[in-house]
């Protein structure tokens, strides 16, 4: 297994780096950087440059990590959508912080985010609705992360699930929320051909950002 991993290309050949001569030329606010990036990202072929894993610790401090899409950027934070009886439901309402990792491959970019979480119901019913029917009927099923007993249980849940959701756009599933995270940190990491890793962090000071460059 090692050899095969090792044989693994990490990265595409061909990437421009990130020269950063003055950090202090940086955009004030990640929030501009993150999005430019996003779009550059898109661009260059990423697929899913939205999914990314949410970091939370539960009740006994151990760490867990999933996969969530981003659902909007705005000028309180970066925002996802979930069940709030879910396992990171009820770990975010236990320990309301979290991080999230974006690696966009294609374009040589990671990007970390971490700061306190807050709920937001209202906005949770308005992102499900934005939803496909699919997406709603899985939402409408429930019972994430429970046992379940057959995948035909599942099947057969899914299926009335899903003409619930078509027959009634307006169908939202109890308990749905959205979280938005108010970063105090975020961490921008990209490489290239020939110049090597640069890394930024920016880190919240009152109402400000501290740019700084970190070594890699």
């Amino acid at each position: 297994m090692r050899d095969r991993l090792r044989a693994l290309p990490v990265l595409p050949a061909g990437l421009p780096g990130w020269d950063v001569p003055d950090v202090g030329a940086l955009p004030a606010d990640p929030r501009t950087l993150f999005e430019e990036w996003f779009v550059e990202s898109q661009e260059a072929g990423t697929r899913a440059p939205h999914a990314t894993t949410l970091s939370t610790v539960d009740a006994d401090g151990a760490a867990r990590a999933r996969t969530v899409l981003l659902t909007d950027v705005t000028a309180a934070g970066w925002w996802f959508a979930g069940h709030a009886s879910s396992p990171k439901g009820r770990q975010l309402a236990a320990e309301p912080r979290a991080a999230l990792t974006f690696l966009w491959r294609e374009s040589g970019s990671q990007v970390r985010v971490s700061g306190p979480v807050t709920p937001h119901p209202d906005e949770g019913a308005a992102d499900f609705r934005r939803r496909s029917a699919a997406s709603r009927a899985s939402g409408l099923v429930g019972r994430q992360s429970e046992v379940l007993g057959s995948l035909a249980e599942h099947r057969a849940a899914w299926a009335v699930a899903l003409e619930r959701a078509s027959a009634d756009l307006d169908l939202v599933a109890p308990g749905w929320t959205a979280w938005c995270l108010d970063a105090d940190e975020v961490e921008l990491w990209r490489t290239g051909d020939g110049t090597g890793q640069t890394r930024v962090r920016y880190r919240r000071a009152g109402d400000a950002w501290v740019r700084e460059l970190l070594w890699p």
